[in-house]
């Protein structure tokens, strides 16, 4: 995560929308209708939609949300909506939350370029789940670099992505694009 900075600096704020899961208007759709540039971690969900079971996409974490914009335009919107919150930097200065832009943007594209992406809290990953340190050359993921995830029995290998003690996602990754580094 980053300082602060200007007012008027473009970057990825990290927020929370403090609307109930069952809201038909979450802040997420709400930034998205003002044409804000937005990113939710979603996942599927089965939800029963009268009396029928289907497939729907919803966020991983309901109060998570990132925002790329300055707080120029963000301050009078988080004012205006009284469910919208910065999360803030345990600085004891009042610094909201951002992630470098590169950073938010490999994400974005890791997570993009799998259909199941699952993710990870903060916590969630213990030390037995983490395996070999690994490149990937070739594919949607050609130059990342991570630690694969640990699964017993599976076939699948999965390469962790994490946004700095904010979120971790398990990517899908081709066996033959894996290649160890020492």
């Amino acid at each position: 995560m980053e300082k602060f900075t200007p007012l008027q600096e473009v970057r990825w704020f990290v927020m929370r929308d403090l609307k109930r899961s069952n809201a038909k208007l979450p802040a997420y759709k709400m930034l998205e209708d003002m044409n804000l540039e937005i990113f939710t971690p979603k996942v599927w969900k089965l939800v029963t939609c009268k009396g029928k079971r289907m497939p729907v996409k919803v966020p991983f974490m309901q109060d998570l949300l990132f925002v790329h914009d300055s707080r120029k335009i963000l301050d009078p919107i988080v004012e205006r909506i009284g469910t919208l919150q910065y999360r803030f930097l345990r600085d004891g200065h009042g610094t909201p939350m951002t992630v470098r832009d590169a950073d938010m943007e490999r994400f974005i594209h890791a997570v993009s370029s799998c259909e199941n992406p699952r993710y990870y809290m903060p916590g969630e990953i213990t030390p037995d789940m983490i395996g070999k340190q690994v490149r990937i050359i070739g594919g949607a993921l050609n130059g990342y670099e991570g630690r694969l995830q640990k699964l017993q029995g599976s076939h699948i290998k999965r390469l962790f992505i994490e946004l700095s003690s904010l979120l971790t996602a398990s990517i899908e990754v081709q066996p033959e694009f894996i290649q160890l580094v020492k």
